[in-house]
């Protein structure tokens, strides 16, 4: 058959890399998606619109509790608690019955008829019972002035007894009150006195007693909390539903303990995982192209993403009724860490916390828990020394105590709330232990694994690939000794400035160490070889554009090589781009001598390049021209190293080869007195002692043994007092 061909705009759209990248990310979302909902497609197998579809018998003992009956027994003790009353409105009382005192004393002392003051009387009482009232006024109108008095203190005292008890609204029925005056009242007291104390205190009387919402709801809540749960057993072997049966709340509580997820998911609710998992998506991608731009890799997104589809899988095929604190989130941030970076792992993690937690129902002291989890074991592995694998054990235990407190801490917190089981509370935290320590061994195990199958550089990776029995750099230092010992000299001026800089110092000295392997392929054309083997320079012999073919095939050798001994990619980035596109401009200057300017181009004797991409990279391209500099011109002192840096530098930034790194020249200064620093060290002079004294070191022998500690201390002296001056 003959094969389609597609029109070139439609094929250009379908290799264009934000198609690409639109496919990639529908496709990961889509298989989330998938996974997050498989679980609860499960549960509709089985049942039907609220009916069962078959038999389902427990595969395990299962005690669910009986929420209704629960609930409806909580209700009814809630309602026998009596309401908790609070006493207020005392002073009222009283000051009305000295209101109505004061006016019985003023209507008996007014000058005008009996009748006018028996009938302002009769307006201070409200009674239906005309005899009494009649009687009431009566004798308010004629008793003595002195018993009247007392009288009232009577009824002061009465009404004080009322008040201490209390009186609530239920209380303020007439007869009801009629009997809590009577048995207030002084058993003493006449009975005519009684009736008009009575009559004055039901005037004045109102309810003192309130409900305190408050404390009441306090007694409520408490008295239920009290209630112990109904619970209902399922043995092994016992059917949790027959076919055809209504599923009830109790047997839905019971269908979730057996492992089944009772979301009903529709194509509405799919759609619904679907947007969050890509709007968790997108909210990762934004992070990373805001703040991790140029830190992470291709590679390292791919890795990522199958490392969240793990781990989603494992959250779905986790039993409902088992802990899902034994999910691997530690083993997540762990890998994602050494991959990436601690924070890429926190964000990456904390997204796909949220995505398990809606898809999978999980309960918010799992989320609580989990959060904390994550940031802690971020920090701890932004940490670890990745030169000790025992290290990463360590921050496995770190992690494991830390989340296992956390567990005990979020559960005691909801103990005030709800009664919680001290059984539930060890075997989680155990599990959040257990999760911890287990992660860090999983961890050593996966990364070899993830390191080969992706060809990524991890920190490990980076301590193996400085192992100076590597092969590629035993055979450096056996055919081009040279070069290796500038590698060496390279690599520690790469570190140390990588690391004044915050960059990564590791990769910075790794990448130094082979970013010369090139040479390996015609040794004895580079300077460096030549006085070791002690042969002619064979560049002596060639015209300047085929030494400049020569000299600048290296980088490209040194991919090959790179790729026979199987390096990581990373490393190649070191070795094509430490020259940049730098002009060979020994050779360029050779070859205007030879065939004159206007024969000669820039462009002909340049390096292929491509520029320093990289902090690290560029770091290389300064130092490697720097050491090989300063050797040449056997500079040691501050006064002769500082101006080659500052050249070297100045020159980089004129012709470009720095503009595509991110180095700023705040880093760049820190990095020319880093190298300065370095290189004053390792180039110091050694102090060239007088003739004189090594006469007298070989005399020595002469001298008799009782005199040789004073021509030690002579000589010491003349000694001492060269390296002042030569320090001076």
């Amino acid at each position: 058959m003959d094969k389609i061909k597609l029109p070139e705009p439609l094929k250009e759209f379908l290799t264009s890399p934000k198609f690409l990248y639109a496919l990639h990310f529908s496709l990961f979302t889509l298989v989330m998606t998938l996974i997050i909902a498989s679980q609860n497609f499960l549960f509709q197998r089985v049942v039907e619109n609220g009916i069962s579809r078959r038999d389902i018998i427990a595969e395990k003992t299962i005690v669910v509790e009986d929420t209704k009956r629960t609930e409806q027994h909580k209700k009814e003790v809630a309602q026998k608690i009596e309401p908790i009353m609070t006493v207020t409105e005392d002073d009222f009382i009283r000051n009305n019955l000295s209101s109505l005192q004061s006016s019985i004393l003023k209507i008996r002392e007014k000058d005008t008829s009996e009748d006018t003051k028996r009938e302002e009387l009769s307006i201070l009482f409200d009674s239906d019972n005309i005899t009494k009232h009649n009687f009431v006024v009566n004798y308010l109108l004629k008793t003595p002035e002195n018993d009247l008095k007392i009288l009232f203190d009577k009824s002061k005292l009465t009404l004080i007894n009322i008040l201490n008890v209390g009186l609530s609204e239920r209380d303020f029925d007439k007869h009801f009150l009629n009997n809590i005056i009577q048995k207030h009242v002084s058993t003493d007291i006449p009975k005519n006195q009684v009736t008009v104390i009575k009559a004055l205190l039901e005037q004045i009387l109102v309810p003192n007693l309130v409900v305190d919402e408050f404390a009441t709801e306090i007694a409520r809540k408490n008295a239920q909390n009290a209630v112990k749960p109904y619970e209902v057993t399922f043995e092994k072997g016992d059917k949790i539903l027959f076919e055809g049966e209504p599923v009830t709340k109790l047997k839905r509580d019971a269908l979730r303990q057996a492992g089944y997820n009772l979301v009903e998911i529709n194509f509405n609710g799919l759609l619904g995982v679907f947007f969050v998992i890509a709007f968790s998506l997108f909210v990762f991608l934004m992070y990373k192209n805001t703040f991790e731009k140029n830190n992470i890799t291709q590679a390292q997104l791919q890795i990522m993403a199958i490392l969240s589809s793990v781990l989603a899988l494992i959250s779905v095929t986790l039993p409902t009724g088992f802990s899902p604190y034994i999910l691997p989130f530690p083993a997540y941030i762990m890998l994602i860490s050494i991959v990436a970076n601690p924070r890429i792992a926190l964000v990456s993690a904390s997204l796909m916390l949220g995505v398990i937690t809606l898809g999978l129902q999980y309960d918010i002291q799992f989320i609580s828990s989990f959060i904390l989890i994550n940031i802690i074991s971020a920090t701890f592995m932004a940490k670890v020394n990745f030169t000790r694998r025992f290290d990463l054990i360590k921050a496995g235990l770190y992690i494991a105590s830390a989340g296992a407190l956390f567990v005990v801490s979020i559960y005691m917190l909801e103990k005030f709330l709800i009664d919680v089981e001290n059984i539930l509370i060890t075997r989680d935290a155990l599990l959040t232990f257990l999760n911890g320590v287990l992660s860090s061994m999983i961890v050593l195990g996966v990364l070899p694994l993830l390191e080969n199958a992706f060809k990524i550089v991890t920190p490990y990776a980076l301590a193996e690939l400085a192992d100076h029995n590597q092969p590629i750099l035993k055979r450096l230092q056996m055919e081009a000794p040279g070069t290796y010992h500038h590698c060496l000299m390279v690599a520690n001026l790469c570190e140390a400035a990588a690391e004044s800089i915050g960059a990564n110092p590791i990769l910075a000295k790794v990448g130094a160490y082979y970013h010369d392997i090139g040479k390996l392929k015609r040794p004895f054309f580079f300077v460096e070889n030549q006085s070791s083997f002690g042969i002619e320079n064979p560049h002596n012999k060639l015209n300047s554009r085929l030494s400049k073919m020569v000299v600048t095939a290296h980088t490209k050798d040194g991919v090959e090589i790179a790729k026979e001994y199987k390096l990581p990619p990373i490393i190649n980035d070191f070795i094509l781009q430490h020259h940049g596109e730098g002009l060979a401009s020994y050779f360029y200057n050779q070859a205007i001598k030879e065939e004159g300017a206007e024969n000669v181009k820039e462009e002909q004797f340049r390096y292929s390049g491509p520029k320093p991409k990289t902090k690290e990279t560029a770091i290389l391209m300064i130092a490697d021209a720097v050491e090989a500099t300063v050797r040449a011109m056997k500079a040691s002192t501050a006064e002769e190293i500082d101006p080659i840096i500052k050249k070297i530098i100045d020159e980089r930034i004129d012709d470009n080869q720095l503009s595509d790194c991110p180095l700023t020249l705040a880093d760049l200064k820190t990095i020319s007195a880093t190298f300065s620093r370095i290189l004053r060290g390792t180039q110091h002079d050694r102090i060239k002692y007088h003739q004189n004294i090594v006469e007298e070191l070989d005399n020595s022998n002469n001298i008799l043994p009782n005199q040789m500690h004073i021509v030690e201390q002579e000589i010491e002296k003349k000694v001492k007092n060269l390296e002042q001056g030569h320090n001076e």
